[in-house]
């Protein structure tokens, strides 16, 4: 039986697990099929603490990871499929295999949504994605479209104009929901277009995108912009489908948290994107599992 049982290996959960295994709690992190969380798909970090250089995102993650590692950590490449935190000691399946622990971290983070369009389904990997990272070298000289208007929109359309064209941003409204310093990179940049108050209602392309259809919200007009690619940047939803009827969620599918870090289950602690959707910053994913695993520490001494 462990001590802990971390379920995710973003920042989040790295993190925990080095603090967990530097407090001397024996920690497993079920790290997940495809770990590391969503800076596996990020390319340059520029606003994480200690890296005056930007640092790519998967060697960020695999700096955490090794250190966890050496404080003691034992990691699981396989997805949880199952928990039962209806008792003590807690469980977690994976793997085919029964995980015990006296107190769980959940890190799962959050995952992409997409518009829930048939033609975004179809053409999925044939110039539909939500990764600019992953995807956008196979855009290089080509036009494309990235729909949504934060962070996460602005920085997709700031890493392709690198490499395409043209991109132009579609966004619901007349305004911008990114930070100040992403609004005025996307503004300032020629090659970066935006096409307000509009929503995607088609993706054009029978074997590969060629275009999309929106709809003025306002006049309700259509108009068509041709393109090869879209990056699809309207937010995430939490990566919870595992803790529901076990742990309180919010409205949105995210774990509820109280005095830090506590889910309503007293030795179950929650940290990362998973419960916040407001910052969903790697530095503060990281700083929640440092929190997480400093409230299990304490919840340990007494339980």
């Amino acid at each position: 039986m462990d001590d802990v049982v971390i379920i995710g290996s973003g920042p989040a959960g790295l993190t925990a697990a080095i603090y967990a295994c530097r407090a001397n709690l024996s920690t497993t992190v079920v790290a997940g099929s495809a770990w590391g969380g969503q800076l596996m798909l990020t390319t340059e970090v520029e606003n994480f603490p200690g890296f005056p250089d930007p640092i790519l995102g998967p060697d960020l993650m695999e700096n955490m990871r090794r250190q966890a590692e050496k404080f003691g950590a034992k990691i699981v490449y396989e997805d949880a499929t199952k928990v039962d935190f209806s008792a003590r000691p807690f469980k977690v399946f994976a793997g085919g295999e029964e995980l015990e622990a006296r107190s769980v971290i959940i890190a799962t983070g959050a995952s992409s949504k997409w518009l829930g369009l048939e033609s975004e389904e179809r053409l999925r990997g044939r110039g539909v994605s939500s990764c600019a990272a992953c995807d956008g070298m196979f855009f290089r000289g080509k036009k494309v479209a990235v729909v949504g208007g934060g962070d996460t929109a602005l920085e997709e359309a700031l890493t392709l104009a690198k490499i395409a064209s043209q991109v132009t941003v579609v966004h619901r409204r007349d305004k911008l929901r990114a930070s100040k310093v992403l609004q005025e990179r996307a503004l300032g940049n020629g090659k970066i277009g935006f096409a307000w108050n509009a929503v995607v209602v088609e993706i054009l392309g029978k074997e590969k995108v060629e275009g999309i259809r929106i709809k003025d919200v306002q006049t309700g007009q259509e108009s068509t912009i041709y393109c090869d690619g879209v990056f699809v940047a309207i937010g995430h939803q939490p990566n919870t489908e595992l803790f529901k009827g076990q742990v309180e969620l919010d409205p949105m599918g995210y774990v509820v948290t109280h005095e830090g870090s506590r889910t309503s289950v007293e030795g179950v602690f929650a940290a990362g994107d998973v419960q916040d959707h407001k910052y969903r910053q790697a530095v503060t994913a990281a700083a929640s599992g440092c929190k997480a695993a400093l409230d299990a520490e304490k919840w340990l001494q007494v339980a």
